[in-house]
This record gives C-alpha cells, sequence and structure tokens, in this order.
C-alpha cells in the first residue's frame, strides 16, 4: 500500500512536470483564440509593424522631396519657354509630363509593395506560430482552435491568447527580414550651369 508520504511526493513530481499553460487554462475540447491580438502583441507583429512604419515614414518623405524637385522643374521650364520655340517647348512639356507620370506609377507601386509585405508577414508570423499553436492543443487536449470573433460566447480559462504570445515570442522572437525598396526613378537633370537637385537618397553615395 503506497503511503500518503508517497503519494504526496508523486503529485509534487507530477506538478512539477505538467505545463505551465496546463495549469491555467482548462481542459476544453475547443480552446478560444484572439489572432489579431496574437499577432499584434507579438514581438514579431511589433517590430513588423516599426519596419512597415518606418518605411511609409521614408517613402512619404521621398515623395515631398520628389514633388518639390517636379515643382522646381516645372517652374524652371516656364522660364525656359519664353526663349524655346513652341515646337521645342511642346517636346520638353510632353517629356515632362511622361516622366511625371511615370514617377508617380512607381511611387504607387512602392506603396502597394509595403501592403504587400505586410500582408506577407501576417501569413508568414501564423505559418511559423503553427507548431507553437499545435503544442497548445495538444496539451490541454483540445480538437480545435477558434478565432475568439467567431465566437459568441465562451468562457475565459478556454482562451490562449496570452499564452499563444508566451510561447511564440519564445519559440521564433522578431524574426526579422531585410527589405529594398529599390531603385528612385529621377527628373530631368538641370541644364547646364543650373543648380542641380538631387533627389537620390544621400545613403546610397556613402558606400
Amino acid at each position: 500500500m503506497v503511503s500518503r508520504r508517497a503519494l504526496s511526493a508523486c503529485m509534487v513530481a507530477l506538478c512539477a512536470a505538467t505545463p505551465i499553460v496546463a495549469q491555467s487554462i482548462q481542459p476544453s475540447p475547443v480552446l478560444t483564440l484572439d489572432q489579431d491580438r496574437v499577432y499584434a502583441a507579438s514581438a514579431f507583429g511589433k517590430r513588423v509593424q516599426e519596419d512597415l512604419q518606418k518605411q511609409s515614414a521614408d517613402l512619404s518623405q521621398e515623395n515631398r522631396k520628389i514633388e518639390a524637385a517636379l515643382e522646381e522643374e516645372e517652374r524652371r521650364l516656364t522660364v525656359e519657354r519664353e526663349g524655346m520655340s513652341a515646337e521645342e517647348f511642346q517636346k520638353l512639356a510632353v517629356d515632362f509630363d511622361e516622366r511625371v507620370t511615370g514617377i508617380r506609377r512607381a511611387q504607387a507601386a512602392k506603396t502597394e509593395s509595403i501592403r504587400r509585405q505586410a500582408e506577407a508577414e501576417r501569413v508568414r508570423f501564423f505559418e511559423a506560430a503553427f507548431p507553437v499553436l499545435l503544442e497548445l492543443v495538444e496539451e490541454t487536449g483540445a480538437v480545435a482552435i477558434l478565432n475568439n470573433s467567431a465566437v459568441i460566447f465562451s468562457v475565459r480559462q478556454i482562451d490562449i491568447t496570452d499564452a499563444a504570445i508566451e510561447r511564440i515570442d519564445a519559440a521564433i522572437g522578431a524574426s526579422p527580414r531585410p527589405v529594398d525598396p529599390g531603385p528612385l526613378p529621377l527628373p530631368r537633370p538641370n541644364p547646364e550651369g543650373a543648380e542641380t537637385i538631387d533627389d537620390t537618397d544621400d545613403s546610397s553615395t556613402d558606400n
């Protein structure tokens, strides 16, 4: 017959071997998860948000710089028009309009690239998080995890959002990835002797 002291020691050992999540989450065939918060509050999601905010801010600054350069070029063309024939000016005006359209299209493509990157990073996060969520399912004996946005009512004990964030952070961290924004289209160079307007990123000349 097992003594009370031996049984107590056995229970202590079992508790020590049981994962923390099993103690804090009620065993249930179904678990709930705040999918948006898991992503936004994770180290990975925070890093992505910071990266995208910086890229968006840099792109906005780049756009303002380009617009200022194009406005200056347009003013210069207006002044130069007095010394040109109508044919010469028309040719320059058409060239200017075509380049403005091309530059703005390229900048819009960069904005779209940032949006696509945001979507791709979210997909990448949940692909990396899947094994962690699977572990939580196995440890709690559940058969499914539901996004709590689709759940009308549930008890708090079956929500694994906080546990998932902690586990995912430990497993994948911020997982940074370098981003190459690509080259920047430039406005037409100034005529010889005129002041040059540099629209390139100063950091590109340091290498």
